[in-house]
Protein backbone atom coordinates (compact mmCIF):
# COMPACT_ATOMS: atom_id res chain seq x y z
CA UNK A 1 0.00 0.00 0.00
CA UNK A 2 1.33 3.12 -1.04
CA UNK A 3 0.63 6.07 2.01
CA UNK A 4 2.00 8.89 0.27
CA UNK A 5 -0.62 10.82 -1.96
CA UNK A 6 -0.40 11.25 -5.97
CA UNK A 7 1.05 14.06 -7.63
CA UNK A 8 -2.29 16.60 -8.26
CA UNK A 9 -0.58 18.31 -10.67
CA UNK A 10 0.19 14.53 -12.78
CA UNK A 11 0.80 16.50 -16.04
CA UNK A 12 3.89 18.17 -15.19
CA UNK A 13 5.45 14.86 -13.21
CA UNK A 14 8.80 13.10 -14.69
CA UNK A 15 9.45 9.88 -15.37
CA UNK A 16 11.92 8.25 -12.74
CA UNK A 17 14.73 8.40 -15.23
CA UNK A 18 14.52 11.89 -15.29
CA UNK A 19 14.22 12.35 -11.66
CA UNK A 20 17.75 10.47 -11.32
CA UNK A 21 19.32 12.68 -14.02
CA UNK A 22 18.50 15.65 -11.71
CA UNK A 23 20.10 13.70 -8.69
CA UNK A 24 23.18 12.19 -10.24
CA UNK A 25 24.09 16.25 -11.73
CA UNK A 26 23.51 19.09 -9.51
CA UNK A 27 25.16 19.06 -6.24
CA UNK A 28 23.68 19.62 -3.46
CA UNK A 29 19.73 19.83 -2.32
CA UNK A 30 18.02 20.30 1.13
CA UNK A 31 18.04 17.50 3.81
CA UNK A 32 14.50 18.19 5.84
CA UNK A 33 14.48 16.36 9.15
CA UNK A 34 11.75 16.48 12.39
CA UNK A 35 13.69 19.27 14.15
CA UNK A 36 13.70 20.30 17.99
CA UNK A 37 10.70 21.25 19.54
CA UNK A 38 8.71 20.19 16.80
CA UNK A 39 9.25 22.57 14.04
CA UNK A 40 11.03 20.99 11.06
CA UNK A 41 14.98 21.27 10.74
CA UNK A 42 16.09 22.07 6.83
CA UNK A 43 19.72 21.77 5.91
CA UNK A 44 22.13 22.40 2.38
CA UNK A 45 23.72 19.75 1.84
CA UNK A 46 25.95 18.58 -0.90
CA UNK A 47 24.79 14.62 -2.20
CA UNK A 48 25.81 12.16 -4.54
CA UNK A 49 23.26 9.77 -5.90
CA UNK A 50 25.26 5.99 -6.55
CA UNK A 51 23.78 4.50 -9.50
CA UNK A 52 24.71 1.16 -8.14
CA UNK A 53 22.60 0.92 -5.03
CA UNK A 54 20.23 3.60 -5.88
CA UNK A 55 21.16 5.44 -2.37
CA UNK A 56 21.71 8.93 -1.86
CA UNK A 57 24.94 9.94 0.29
CA UNK A 58 25.80 12.80 2.17
CA UNK A 59 28.69 13.44 4.16
CA UNK A 60 28.88 15.78 7.40
CA UNK A 61 31.23 16.23 10.87
CA UNK A 62 30.26 12.85 13.52
CA UNK A 63 28.49 15.36 15.89
CA UNK A 64 25.98 17.55 16.07
CA UNK A 65 22.10 18.56 15.53
CA UNK A 66 21.68 16.72 12.11
CA UNK A 67 22.82 13.19 13.74
CA UNK A 68 21.20 13.65 17.13
CA UNK A 69 17.78 14.27 15.23
CA UNK A 70 18.52 11.30 12.73
CA UNK A 71 18.87 9.33 15.98
CA UNK A 72 15.36 10.35 17.07
CA UNK A 73 13.69 9.57 13.74
CA UNK A 74 15.69 8.42 10.76
CA UNK A 75 12.63 9.57 8.34
CA UNK A 76 14.15 12.71 6.08
CA UNK A 77 12.37 14.14 3.35
CA UNK A 78 15.64 15.73 0.41
CA UNK A 79 14.71 18.35 -1.93
CA UNK A 80 16.66 19.41 -5.09
CA UNK A 81 16.32 21.40 -8.37
CA UNK A 82 18.13 21.99 -11.55
CA UNK A 83 19.46 25.30 -12.43
CA UNK A 84 16.68 25.51 -14.95
CA UNK A 85 16.03 26.82 -18.55
CA UNK A 86 13.87 29.19 -20.50
CA UNK A 87 12.08 27.81 -23.62
CA UNK A 88 13.26 29.64 -26.77
CA UNK A 89 11.08 32.88 -27.81
CA UNK A 90 9.91 32.35 -23.94
CA UNK A 91 10.83 34.40 -20.94
CA UNK A 92 9.63 32.17 -18.12
CA UNK A 93 12.38 30.10 -16.47
CA UNK A 94 11.16 26.31 -16.26
CA UNK A 95 12.46 24.39 -13.50
CA UNK A 96 12.71 20.64 -12.49
CA UNK A 97 12.72 19.46 -9.12
CA UNK A 98 12.87 16.23 -7.34
CA UNK A 99 11.50 14.98 -3.57
CA UNK A 100 13.43 11.85 -2.04
CA UNK A 101 11.41 10.66 1.01
CA UNK A 102 12.85 7.45 2.67
CA UNK A 103 15.21 6.72 5.86
CA UNK A 104 18.63 8.28 6.28
CA UNK A 105 21.01 6.24 8.60
CA UNK A 106 25.19 6.42 9.38
CA UNK A 107 27.76 4.60 7.26
CA UNK A 108 29.95 2.79 9.61
CA UNK A 109 31.88 0.99 7.28
CA UNK A 110 35.17 3.39 6.87
CA UNK A 111 36.78 2.06 3.36
CA UNK A 112 32.94 2.47 2.18
CA UNK A 113 32.65 5.88 4.29
CA UNK A 114 36.21 6.91 1.74
CA UNK A 115 35.19 5.31 -1.28
CA UNK A 116 31.53 7.54 -1.28
CA UNK A 117 33.63 10.40 -0.15
CA UNK A 118 35.22 10.16 -3.56
CA UNK A 119 32.81 9.88 -5.98
CA UNK A 120 30.82 13.09 -4.26
CA UNK A 121 34.37 14.80 -4.69
CA UNK A 122 34.62 14.14 -7.94
CA UNK A 123 31.19 16.91 -8.51
CA UNK A 124 33.39 19.55 -6.62
CA UNK A 125 37.26 18.80 -7.16
CA UNK A 126 38.99 19.39 -10.28
CA UNK A 127 41.76 16.27 -10.03
CA UNK A 128 42.21 12.92 -8.53
CA UNK A 129 45.19 14.27 -6.79
CA UNK A 130 43.27 16.52 -5.15
CA UNK A 131 40.40 14.30 -4.07
CA UNK A 132 43.12 11.95 -2.42
CA UNK A 133 45.25 15.28 -0.75
CA UNK A 134 41.64 16.29 1.20
CA UNK A 135 40.98 12.46 2.07
CA UNK A 136 44.64 11.93 3.50
CA UNK A 137 43.58 15.95 5.45
CA UNK A 138 40.33 15.29 6.81
CA UNK A 139 39.53 11.21 5.75
CA UNK A 140 39.88 10.06 9.49
CA UNK A 141 37.14 12.81 10.71
CA UNK A 142 34.57 12.44 7.86
CA UNK A 143 31.15 11.47 8.31
CA UNK A 144 28.87 9.72 5.64
CA UNK A 145 24.94 9.24 5.51
CA UNK A 146 23.21 7.17 3.33
CA UNK A 147 19.62 7.47 2.44
CA UNK A 148 17.63 5.15 1.19
CA UNK A 149 14.65 5.96 -0.84
CA UNK A 150 11.58 5.07 -0.07
CA UNK A 151 9.69 7.35 -2.41
CA UNK A 152 11.32 9.71 -5.44
CA UNK A 153 8.56 12.50 -7.48
CA UNK A 154 9.65 14.66 -9.55
CA UNK A 155 7.78 17.85 -11.20
CA UNK A 156 8.37 20.48 -13.93
CA UNK A 157 7.34 23.76 -13.00
CA UNK A 158 7.11 26.84 -15.52
CA UNK A 159 7.34 30.01 -14.24
CA UNK A 160 4.93 32.19 -15.64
Amino acid sequence: MDEFRTMRRFKQQLNPEECIEILKTEPRGILSMQGEHDYPYAIPLDQFYDEDDGKLYFHCAKQGLKLDLIAKNPKVCFAIMDKGFVKEGDWALNIRSVLCFGRIEILEDHDKILEQCRKLARKFYPTEESIEHEIAAAGSRVNMLVMTIDRMTGKLVNES
